[in-house]
């Protein structure tokens, strides 16, 4: 179960970056929402991985935790921002992908 909580709390990491870049491009109440939509989604992926290293390493937890911010916010950026997808970038991301999953498998 903890570790359903750590991949939902990854997701809102995913989550607040995404709002973050949306308040980047607009103005006005538009700009005020998405910041609240941030730290929303900021505050119930902190409490989630809190609740989640309560009986987790913390090391694999937290780096799990950015590993899936990290791969999803550029995934993200890819799909919905148009960021560059070459061939380096996406390497690099199936890397971090086999290594969230390996730590999972090495964690007690």
């Amino acid at each position: 179960m903890n570790w359903i909580m750590l991949i939902i709390a990854g997701l809102f990491e995913v989550a607040f970056a995404f709002c973050l870049a949306k308040a980047k491009e607009t103005t006005g109440t538009d700009m005020y929402l998405w910041y609240g939509g941030f730290l929303i989604c900021s505050t119930i992926s902190f409490l989630l991985l809190i609740k989640a290293v309560q009986t987790l390493p913390i090391g694999t937890a937290y780096a799990v935790w950015t590993g899936i911010g990290a791969v999803g916010t550029v995934l993200l950026g890819i799909l919905v921002f148009k960021d560059p997808a070459n061939f380096w970038r996406v390497f690099f991301i199936i890397t971090l992908i086999g290594s969230i999953v390996g730590l999972k498998y090495v964690a007690h």
